[in-house]
């Protein structure tokens, strides 16, 4: 339901989908690439690190010219530009910085894999349910 509404009002207001990326490593890198590449549907407009100088250094790699650079993964969630985030982060976070993405009010897409345990993964889902809020894992495809 939430990502019809993000569409509906992303559409209404005749904007691209305003991404942020929890992470600075390759996949992050990789998907950024893919995101710049979606002129006009999709805009990165922030990227969380634990470091400042590392997330301004990985918005400069990928040429995201205006995205802000936020040297905490809270401020990435809390800055209010931001509609989904990437949660790109060491798998062992993926839970628990999946968990601050919705309790911020964040719609997720969370890099594989989603949780260690189905208990773990049941806590997320229940609330991204809760709070109406889209959630996808990005699951590995087949070959």
């Amino acid at each position: 339901m939430f990502a019809l509404f993000l569409v509906s009002v992303v559409a209404e207001e005749r904007r691209p989908v305003r991404w942020g990326i929890l992470g600075t490593g390759s996949i992050a890198s990789d998907f950024g690439r893919v995101l710049t590449s979606m002129r006009g549907d999709a805009e990165v407009v922030a990227v969380g690190s634990r470091s400042g100088d590392r997330a301004a250094a990985f918005a400069a790699e990928l040429g995201l010219v205006g995205a802000c650079a936020h040297g905490s993964y809270e401020a990435l969630v809390a800055d209010p530009a931001v509609d989904v985030v990437y949660v790109a982060t060491p798998s062992t976070r993926h839970v628990s910085d999946s968990l601050l993405c919705l309790r911020a009010g964040k719609a997720v897409l969370c890099e594989k894999s989603m949780a260690p345990t189905a208990a773990e993964a049941a806590e997320v889902l229940a609330l991204a349910r809760e709070r109406g809020l889209f959630f996808l894992h990005g699951a590995p495809s087949e070959t």
